[in-house]
């Protein structure tokens, strides 16, 4: 039996498919404890439902950056020998920092097989992914994705060129350096829960990062919550993101948001149902239309179905048998972006 992804996807077949979450972490303990947690939801839920993010730029204290750096990449390196199904990734220091350049020669250069991808905070243009391009290849690292933050209004301006970057795999929205460029004509509630999903220039900027990415089959990454203490702003933040601004992957920054986000990004019960009826009838009937409850679908609305089955196993939720057969083998490939 064909893969659904071989029939609907056609050439788009063999792209990736992210976790929802991604989880960013850059103090020793808190990095152990993410990676621990990350192994625990895997279990729970047969897949890794989040990312884990060791971050350089934001856990590196001034002048032990190299320490750091080494710290990550040893526990990188020991969590996915551990778990060929960890999903492990780094956020380095961007390119015109002093240690962007020893950042990726160490991590990339030792770690660069195992890690899922490496982030490149506030990239500007596309020549800061020719350059962190380039420091993958010297490092060695010629296969590994990149993910980047854009940060500032120019960047956002530029997102459909870096969004077209080969090496590019996600693109994600830096919120608050994001309101701090604006000198001030952003209010600081812009930050916040509410004004981020209001104020203008905040909301275009997310939307254009989100149709870049689409534009050329990317991933749009939303950006934090800090109010990291308050689950259902966290909840109602990730359903905004995902079903008014077609974001399909959201950070975390505290355990307590993992959940949350993957609830708010996961398809309902209702919905899987519904589209596992349908893709199962589209494969009795070899892929020509059908009429399902009234309507007629064909291959289009099959893809929009497939992809929320995708979705639904990378949130972890329960799928029929028939369905969860095909995640078994090349539907886990998918996921892990390979």
């Amino acid at each position: 039996m064909s893969h659904p992804r071989d029939v609907l996807l056609g050439a788009q077949a063999g792209s990736f498919q992210l976790p929802v979450c991604d989880h960013y972490s850059g103090v020793e303990a808190r990095m152990r404890k993410s990676l621990q947690l990350q192994a625990e939801m895997t279990q729970e839920f047969g897949a890794c439902v989040f990312d884990v993010t060791l971050d350089c730029e934001d856990g590196a204290p001034v002048g032990g950056e190299a320490e750091h750096a080494a710290l990550v990449t040893e526990l990188a390196l020991t969590s996915t020998a551990a778990r060929p199904d960890a999903r492990v990734a780094v956020r380095v220091h961007p390119v015109d920092h002093p240690s962007f350049e020893a950042d990726m020669a160490l991590i990339a250069g030792r770690a660069g097989q195992c890690l899922s991808h490496i982030m490149v905070p506030k990239v500007e243009s596309v020549a800061d992914v020719e350059s962190a391009q380039a420091a993958l290849l010297q490092a060695g690292a010629t296969d590994l994705p990149l993910h980047v933050l854009i940060e500032s209004p120019a960047a956002v301006h530029r997102a459909f060129d870096i969004a077209a970057h080969p090496r590019v795999q996600s693109i994600s929205f830096g919120l608050m350096d994001f309101v701090s460029a604006h000198g001030g004509a952003i209010p600081a509630d812009g930050m916040g829960i509410e004004g981020q999903f209001t104020h203008p220039l905040v909301l275009r900027a997310k939307l254009d990062i989100a149709s870049a990415c689409h534009a050329h089959g990317k991933v749009p990454s939303h950006c934090v919550v800090t109010e990291f203490k308050n689950t259902e702003a966290i909840r109602i933040a990730a359903q905004k993101a995902a079903r008014e601004l077609g974001y399909t992957r959201m950070w975390s920054i505290h355990p307590d948001q993992i959940r949350p986000i993957l609830e708010a990004m996961a398809p309902s019960e209702a919905q899987i149902d519904q589209a596992s009826e349908i893709v199962l009838a589209a494969i009795t009937a070899d892929w020509a239309p059908i009429s399902h409850g009234g309507q007629l679908h064909d291959r289009a609305s099959y893809r929009f179905f497939w992809q929320l089955l995708e979705r639904a196993h990378q949130t972890g939720r329960a799928l029929p048998s028939e369905i969860q057969s095909f995640f078994a083998a090349s539907g886990q490939a998918a996921v892990r972006g390979s």
